[in-house]
């Protein structure tokens, strides 16, 4: 999986480093993919984050 957040789209809830602080970090007030974790196994934490990222900025490529 790839996965990467839009600066664009997010605004900061932070929902995705309370739900998968392994993988996002904050940068700047938004949510970022931490350095060398952009490519994750299959981790449920990772597809909840997406899914529950209020601004749907999240996107995950190579999942079913």
């Amino acid at each position: 999986m790839m996965i990467t957040v839009d600066p664009e789209r997010c605004y900061g809830s932070g929902d995705c480093v309370y739900r998968a602080p392994h993988v996002f970090t904050t940068v700047d007030g938004f949510g970022a993919v931490r350095e060398g974790r952009e490519a994750a196994d299959d981790d449920p934490k990772v597809r909840e984050a997406a899914e529950g990222c209020p601004s749907q900025a999240i996107s995950i490529a190579g999942r079913d």
